[in-house]
């Protein structure tokens, strides 16, 4: 991999796993309910697929945070994932149900490392005066596979069998794995003597504890965890909001792929023309405008409906991106993955409470959904960050951290 092309394989390889990821939850839908004539089949695997990953997050991120090749672990990994992914959809209606969850859970431990284990590596294959550009790119393949995902899932059951788009989701995981396995790894890191069960439990240790005392990461944790919980709820209420106020429920689907298609557009402005803005403040900045898109969806209103979905795109995209920039910024090398993996595990975490929490509300009151959901979005651009007044002699940080008070 010349590092002429790195870059580009890198996000390549990024864009394939992170599309058969996201097609990875609908195609166990369909093919569950297809297998087994159960609607409940499909939904138990999905929640099989998604739960594990709130364990999955530390462990992968510990482990790729100790690899002196982290691309050999991060193929593995997408192996693994597409293996269990391939046994579930296969056992389903076949093998005992237990079976086939235990092969979708263990698919959904390795999820984490096409999220924030693969964005982790990014400091590896970018030159420092790239990296921002870099980590809008990237931020942009979250969005691009958001989009195509359930889009392939639905036209591929439709058109053909429907097993067929986990078949598309295994081949894409697998595409991913020779560019995992060609990443290049941290300079100079070497091999450890210490057992690895101390060693990885006080990696684990200190990645919590710096969370918890960078004030820069601890608010940038809290303000996505929060968004992401709002953009369940928007999720939970796209199909209400398509049947009630856009004339179909399919137009409700319609509606989250026109968040994404925002969210990639802003993003690719933001590749090409950073802010001025520090990425903590564009973060903050960016909930409030996903805030103030949900107050126009309450509206419930069609036109406000869809400049609310243009609105929460624009802010969605950047968001994600200055996230990447805080962590990139302010994690140590030795706890990069670590952080980025636990990061994605609670966004995941996040989103499927948000979007429980709005079942509920939007079958009979989708204008107080949405207003719930603005409000998270409010109270996360209100969440402090980085302190104005940097600590004296490097007081609560991390010896190798960058120092802070850059941009981007």
């Amino acid at each position: 991999m010349t590092k002429r092309y790195a870059v580009r394989w890198f996000l390549a390889g990024g864009a394939l796993a992170r599309t058969g990821d996201e097609l990875a939850g609908p195609a166990l839908l369909l093919a569950g309910f297809a297998l087994t004539g159960s609607p409940a089949t499909g939904a138990l695997l999905l929640a099989a697929l998604t739960v594990p990953a709130v364990l999955g997050g530390p462990l992968v991120g510990v482990l790729l945070d100790r690899a002196p090749r982290p691309g050999r672990l991060l193929a593995a990994a997408l192996l693994l994932y597409a293996l269990g992914l391939g046994l579930a959809a296969v056992g389903a209606g076949r093998a005992p149900t237990a079976v086939t969850l235990a092969c979708a859970a263990a698919a959904g431990l390795f999820a984490p490392a096409l999220a924030g284990g693969w964005s982790a590596q990014l400091p590896h294959v970018a030159a420092p005066g790239r990296l921002p550009a870099a980590t809008a790119r990237d931020a942009a393949t979250f969005h691009l596979a958001s989009l195509a995902g359930p889009a392939l899932a639905a036209g591929l059951a439709a058109w053909t069998l429907p097993s067929a788009p986990v078949a598309l989701a295994v081949a894409l995981l697998l595409l991913a794995v020779p560019v995992a396995w060609r990443l290049p790894g941290p300079p100079g890191r070497a091999r450890t003597g210490a057992p690895a069960a101390r060693s990885g439990l006080a990696a684990f240790r200190a990645g919590l504890r710096l969370t918890a005392r960078n004030p820069a990461l601890r608010g940038a944790t809290v303000t996505s965890v929060l968004s992401c919980g709002a953009q369940g709820m928007l999720a939970a209420c796209a199909v209400p909001l398509g049947e009630r106020v856009l004339g179909g429920a399919a137009r409700g689907v319609a509606l989250l792929a026109l968040v994404a298609v925002a969210a990639l557009v802003a993003n690719a402005v933001l590749a090409r023309h950073p802010p001025r803005a520090t990425p903590d403040v564009l973060l903050r900045w960016t909930a409030l405008l996903q805030g103030a898109a949900l107050l126009l969806a309450a509206a419930c209103h069609p036109v406000l409906v869809l400049a609310a979905a243009l609105l929460a795109g624009a802010g969605e995209g950047p968001q994600l991106t200055a996230l990447f920039a805080v962590r990139h910024r302010e994690a140590p090398a030795r706890l990069r993955a670590q952080l980025f993996t636990t990061g994605a595990s609670l966004k995941t975490t996040g989103y499927a409470a948000g979007a429980a929490l709005a079942g509920p509300l939007a079958g009979g009151a989708l204008p107080a959904a949405l207003l719930v959901a603005a409000a998270f979005h409010l109270l996360a651009g209100a969440v402090p960050g980085e302190r104005v007044s940097r600590p004296r002699s490097g007081a609560g940080r991390a010896p190798d951290a960058p120092g802070r008070g850059r941009g981007w």
